[in-house]
Parts: structure tokens; C-alpha cells; sequence
């Protein structure tokens, strides 16, 4: 079966949508998206102040991230099941406010047990209401640009918090912890509260021509039918893998980089550490639309199989030059550049597969897979680390990781969808 086919399944046979109403949708789910990243990926700036405050060391301080990442993603397919019951406005609605309000109760938190609580807790599930109800009303409004729509609202979400890194740190200096959660959460929570009130489900889903059922061959299965095909647990495998390797660079990069001694070296006249995480934060934002759109004109798996490989073999460079501090920042971009698109890539090749009415439970449950990674790439291979006294076996399993993720997209998943498709069709 052509890749092309797989862009033109169910409702991608133009579906009576007005273009300007799903460009809006859009923008109003970037929104969103850029009002609940903060939680995340602002977070190390509050470590330090939060440590003081509270007088605690920084791995029970760490606990708190860890709460917010593994809540965001094992409750997703619940919070998609809520969605997909009630509606994405109301429920994306409630989790923008989640969001903001865990940094307002943050701020009045005076042991660790209220921070697991509040940023923990409440963050995790806000965030990962939006999170999940966004990308999934995106494919949906999107039939024949899905990889593009989903990767450009995930891109929000990772680099939203562009917008509001130095404002954020210019807070903290002048008015103090407390102050500033309180300001900003209520800031979080309004704007998402506001642009989630636009949000609106796609009137009609279905193909505008009798002629495009005949090419409609997806099915539009609930999670317990999904669950049953071997196609959705060889994507679930190939994202955990994915998601291993890329959040092992995320969650290790700073200590790695000393190990390299790069901290203490200057880059185009710039630390070479802040420059090189900026650098990351803006790549990992833009291959998500960049590579969506290019697996709507070229198909997920091709794509797929470019992208993962590109990572495993900037990784590998990565190491083997790792004494050099400028190919040190320039490889890392590279390295994030071919990770960051698979919040595009997979949800997209989800919904291609197993249809659109139950689009968002069903991205829950993959989204489970980036949880698993985090703790693979994370405590897991800091262990590995510890015991073997070097990078180099961390590292080497992340490039394999890549290149047989890679492999396993064009020669197993790609004929395994088109079978599927094919019975799906007959």
C-alpha cells in the first residue's frame, strides 16, 4: 500500500470544516499548550529557592518533578477517557486552571508533603489533561495534516516556556519565591482558562463524498479493541524506546556535560552548558511541526525512520567527540532535533491507524510509554552510570535504542500497517 494512503484514511477525505475555524483551533490549543509548560520545564529555576525554603536536600526536592511527569502521563488514558466523555472544552478548561493553581498552593506549601500535593499532584493531572485533550481535538480538526497539527501544538507545550524563562527568573530575584508562583500560576490559569473556551469539537468527522469511503479503510476502535492488535503494543514499544533515549540526554545532560568538562568552557562567547540547553529547547520545539508536516507529504514511517536514525547517529558523534565544546553544543541541537518530533509522529500514526472517534483515550494510552521512558532515562540510567563509572554504556544504549527503533519503523511497523489497513479496507 502507497505511504500516501495512509494521510486519506477515515475523515482526511476533506470533511466539511471551514479552514479558518481549524487554523483558530489551532492557535487556541498552542495557547493552552504554552500556558501549562512552565510546570515542567521552568522547574529548575525554583529548585534552588524551594530547597532553601523549605530546608530540604535536592533529591526530596527532585520527588516532586518526578510526581509531576509520572501523574501527567500513567493517568492519561482516564483523563482521555474524561475528555472523550465530556468534551474537550470543559475538561481542558479544568486542567489549564489544575495547572495554574498547583503554582498558587505551591506558594503557601511549608513542608514537601504539600509541594508532592500541590505542584505534584494537581500540576500532573492539569498538565496532563491538556496535554492530552489538546493533541487529540488537534488530529481530529487536522485529518490531512495530523503529523503537522499535533507536532505544532506539542511544540507550544515544549517551547512555551521560551516566553516566560527570563521573566520568570527576573521574578524571582525581585519579589521572591512566593510572590512570583502565586503571580504567574494565576497568569498560567487565566490564559488557558480563556483560550480553552474556544475550543471546539469538529462538526462533521465524516468524508464530505461517498466516493472517499471506498478509501476510508480505519476503523475506529475503543482502547480495548485497539489494545488487542499487535500494531499498537509495537508503537507503544518503539516510543518507550524513544523516549528512554531522549529523556536520558534531558534528565543526565548537565551532569554528563561536567563529566565532559564542558561546564566551565566559553562558546561563541557564552557558557557552553546555557547555550547549548537554549539551543536544545529551540529544536526540540521545531522538529515536532517540521517533521509532522513532513510525514503528511512522505509518509510517518519513512519519516520516522529518518528521524530516529538522525539521533542515534548525533549521539553517537555526540561521544566520540565529546572533549570538543562546540561540537558539543552543535551536536546536542542535532541530538534533540531528531528526538522531539515523536510527540508528532507517533499520536498522528495512532489516529491514522485506529481512527479518530476515540483519538484521545486511545493517545493516553500510548502516552503512558513516555512515563516508562522517563524512568528508564532516568533513575535507571543513572544507575547504570554509577555502576559502570562511565557515559559511555548510558550512551550506547541510547544510540541503539535509536537506530533499532528506526529499523523497526520501516521494515516491521510499515508492512505491518498496510496489512492492516488492507483487512481493515476488505
Amino acid at each position: 500500500m502507497s505511504t500516501r494512503i495512509q494521510t486519506l484514511h477515515d475523515d482526511a477525505a476533506a470533511p466539511a470544516i471551514a479552514a479558518h475555524n481549524r487554523w483558530l483551533q489551532l492557535g487556541l490549543g498552542l495557547l493552552c499548550m504554552m500556558s501549562i509548560s512552565s510546570p515542567q520545564y521552568v522547574w529548575t529555576l525554583l529548585t534552588k529557592p524551594l530547597s532553601a525554603k523549605l530546608g530540604v536536600p535536592l533529591p526530596e526536592l527532585q520527588v516532586t518533578f518526578s510526581l509531576l511527569i509520572i501523574l501527567q502521563t500513567f493517568f492519561s488514558p482516564f483523563q482521555g477517557k474524561l475528555i472523550d466523555r465530556f468534551g474537550p472544552r470543559l475538561l481542558i478548561s479544568l486542567g489549564t486552571v489544575m495547572s495554574g493553581l498547583s503554582w498558587v498552593l505551591s506558594s503557601m506549601a511549608a513542608s514537601t508533603s504539600m509541594l508532592y500535593l500541590t505542584y505534584g499532584l494537581v500540576g500532573g493531572l492539569g498538565t496532563g489533561i491538556v496535554y492530552v485533550g489538546v493533541v487529540g481535538l488537534m488530529v481530529r480538526w487536522f485529518p490531512d495534516r495530523r503529523g503537522f497539527a499535533a507536532g505544532a501544538v506539542a511544540a507550544g507545550y515544549g517551547m512555551g516556556a521560551i516566553v516566560t524563562t527570563f521573566p520568570i527568573s527576573a521574578s524571582l530575584a525581585a519579589r521572591g519565591l512566593d510572590a512570583t508562583l502565586s503571580i504567574y500560576g494565576i497568569a498560567f490559569a487565566v490564559v488557558g482558562f480563556v483560550a480553552s473556551q474556544g475550543l471546539r469539537v469538529p462538526r462533521d468527522e465524516a468524508p464530505a463524498k461517498a466516493s472517499a469511503v471506498a478509501v476510508s479503510n480505519v476503523p475506529n476502535l475503543r482502547p480495548s479493541q485497539m489494545m488487542k492488535s499487535p500494531l499498537f503494543w509495537l508503537m507503544f514499544a518503539m516510543m518507550t524506546m524513544m523516549s528512554t533515549s531522549g529523556l536520558m540526554v534531558t534528565s543526565q545532560m548537565a551532569t554528563f556535560a561536567a563529566d565532559f568538562g564542558i561546564t566551565k568552557v566559553v562558546v561563541f562567547g557564552m557558557a557552553a552548558l546555557p547555550l547549548a540547553l537554549t539551543i536544545d529547547r529551540f529544536t526540540n520545539g521545531l522538529t515536532r511541526p517540521l517533521f509532522g508536516w513532513v510525514s503528511d507529504k512522505f509518509g510517518r514511517e519513512n519519516t520516522m525512520f529518518f528521524a530516529f536514525a538522525l539521533e542515534g547517529v548525533a549521539m553517537a558523534l555526540w561521544l566520540l567527540t565529546r572533549d570538543n565544546a562546540v561540537l558539543f553544543v552543535l551536536l546536542s541541537g542535532v541530538v534533540f532535533f531528531g528526538w522531539g518530533e515523536i510527540f508528532s509522529l507517533f499520536p498522528s500514526t495512532l489516529t491514522d491507524t485506529f481512527g479518530t472517534r476515540h483519538a484521545t483515550e486511545n493517545y493516553g494510552w500510548l502516552y503512558i510509554s513516555q512515563g516508562i521512558g522517563s524512568i528508564f532515562g532516568g533513575p535507571l540510567a543513572a544507575l547504570l552510570h554509577q555502576h559502570a563509572g562511565s557515559w559511555v554504556p548510558v550512551f550506547s544504549v541510547g544510540i541503539t535504542l535509536d537506530i533499532v527503533t528506526a529499523v523497526l519503523a520501516m521494515f516491521v511497523l510499515k508492512p505491518m500497517r498496510a496489512k492492516f489497513l488492507q483487512r481493515a479496507g476488505a
